[in-house]
Order: C-alpha cells, then structure tokens, then sequence
C-alpha cells in the first residue's frame, strides 16, 4: 500500500513487448501481477517522538539463518522516513475478521494519542509499543519486530530487509502465550484492495 498522495495518471511502465498496444498490456500486466498470493498487514514505524501505522502488502521472509524478513515500502512515503531514521519497524499480522482496519493506515497517519511509553491509540485505534517501541495493534493475531539489517533502492520503493528480534501471538504485552495458533489471518484477497503492477 502507499502513505503517500496519489498522483494522478500513472505512466506506463516498461518494458511492453512489441505487438502490444502499451496501455492495455500494462493493464493485463497489473491484473496478473495482482493474483499473486499476497497477504495483507500494517507496517509500525517510530523515529523520537513521531509514529505511523502503513497498511503494506509486499513482505516475505527471504531467509531462515538469520530470520530476515522483507519489506517494500514506497521511497516517498512517511514510513520509509522513520524506518530510515528509526532503524526498527513492527509489523502487525492481523485476524482476518480485522479486514476492515486496513483501509485506516493507507495514508500517513494524522491522529497519533500514545503515552511516553508508546501505549494508547493511532488514527483511533489501540496500540501498544513492541519492545522497540514501534506501534503494533492490539488487535494483532501476530507481530512481528525486525532490526533493519539492509536497504536496497528499488526506484519506486525501498526494500528493508530486517533481522527478526523480536514476536509473539497477539500484541506485545498480551496474555496469548507462546503455544498457540493466530488462526486465520488477513490476504489480499479478503479485501478488495489491490496494490503494485
């Protein structure tokens, strides 16, 4: 997804192969790329005193030794700011009943209420801090905390490859446990939000 203004038309980009008319091989191309099985989360980002919560689409896990997950932000957006600056970000890996609070995090955030400690609500919804005080929400099925170990510039996006140092079922701080399920988790195809192409 994107935490940043929209603007307008966008150009086709290429290559297209030749024989194609460009825009409607850009529109197939889009489609198709949108199938891809993609799951569907909400990105924490803390740099001081400043937070943002970015409902993001592109994040894999890319390796095993160490555990290192990926994240593909927009180079314009507020999130790729304070990860930059922050060097952390939480994700939060929500239920899939949940679908609905993504649509709350696809621009940067204009309501941030939290305590000193990092605890109380963003654009109107419960947060707690992970340990790196990053915002996680408390309706995580799951979260995730990773220290920022490489940044690749990607043209549109910067990919934050980022060594898990933390996680847990539920939001930090819940009472969950370590043994149990988060259950049916938030895709893509829940909504009917699309990004990338």
């Amino acid at each position: 997804m994107t935490d940043s203004p929209g603007t307008g038309p966008r150009p086709v980009v290429g290559p297209v192969p030749a024989g194609h008319d460009p825009d409607s091989y850009d529109r197939l191309r889009r489609r198709l790329l949108w199938t891809l099985p993609t799951g569907l989360y909400v990105l924490g980002s803390r740099a001081g005193t400043r937070r943002n919560l970015m409902t993001i689409s592109w994040v894999t896990q890319v390796a095993t030794d160490p555990k290192l997950v990926a994240v593909s932000v927009e180079s314009s957006a507020v999130t790729r700011e304070l990860v930059d600056e922050g060097g952390t970000f939480a994700l939060t890996v929500l239920p899939r009943a949940e679908r609905a609070l993504v649509r709350r995090f696809v621009k940067p955030v204009s309501q941030v209420d939290v305590d000193t400690a990092g605890a109380g609500t963003v654009q109107g919804e419960a947060v707690v801090p992970s340990p790196g005080g990053a915002p996680v929400l408390a309706a995580a099925a799951c979260w995730f905390e990773c220290r920022v170990a490489e940044r690749v510039a990607l043209g549109s996006h910067v990919l934050f490859v980022g060594e898990v140092t933390d996680c847990g079922l539920g939001a930090p701080g819940s009472a969950a446990g370590d043994d149990g399920d988060p259950g049916e988790v938030l895709r893509m195809e829940d909504t009917r939000m699309n990004y990338g192409g």
